[in-house]
């Protein structure tokens, strides 16, 4: 690993989040199944450590079909008993349901915008916006209530905060940080 300054919440001693700060968070992303992706994880990581979910990541993606979001909204009781019953992931139901629900509503605003990309980048102009750290602002709060406005569950103004950043609307990086 290479010696170079990093924003302060990055553990240096685990590998994944050095990776995961390096060459992920931040970086603007325009792919509909990665947006999910981080979609779903944020979700998860409610109440929890990021760390937690990174760890857990290769096992949700196991899990939830490499985040398909087709096959996800088609996801049954069975399959929402055989997710609880993965010791790999989070198996909180509230959060599994959430997540089949989420997709369903991912589906029609990628049907009402032509993406999800067009929907949630349109909210800031395709700008990113380069911040100091915060836990919630406009941005997300706006966010949060249209989402909720539409049907989806675990999306508080906070978790989309942290997804803005991790999806790169927001640049949080730190002004000692290689990546500032």
């Amino acid at each position: 690993m290479e010696k170079q300054n990093r924003c302060s919440w990055v553990n240096l001693n685990e590998e994944i989040y050095v990776k995961y700060h390096d060459e992920e968070w931040g970086i603007p992303t325009h792919d509909d199944q990665e947006l999910f992706e981080m979609l779903v994880l944020e979700s998860f990581q409610a109440g929890l450590s990021w760390i937690t979910i990174l760890k857990k990541r290769e096992n949700f993606k196991k899990a939830f079909d490499n985040f398909d979001v087709e096959k996800v909204a088609n996801y049954d009781e069975n399959k929402v008993e055989e997710l609880r019953l993965n010791e790999g992931i989070i198996r909180h139901k509230g959060k599994i349901t959430s997540a089949i629900n989420n997709a369903k509503v991912f589906i029609e605003i990628q049907e009402e915008f032509g993406s999800f990309d067009e929907y949630i980048w349109g909210f800031n102009d395709e700008k990113i916006i380069k911040a100091e750290y915060l836990t919630e602002s406009d941005l997300s709060k706006d966010i949060s209530k249209d989402l909720k406005k539409r049907g989806m569950k675990f999306v508080g103004s906070t978790i989309i905060y942290s997804y803005l950043e991790s999806i790169g609307i927001i640049d949080n990086h730190e002004k000692n940080c290689f990546k500032y």
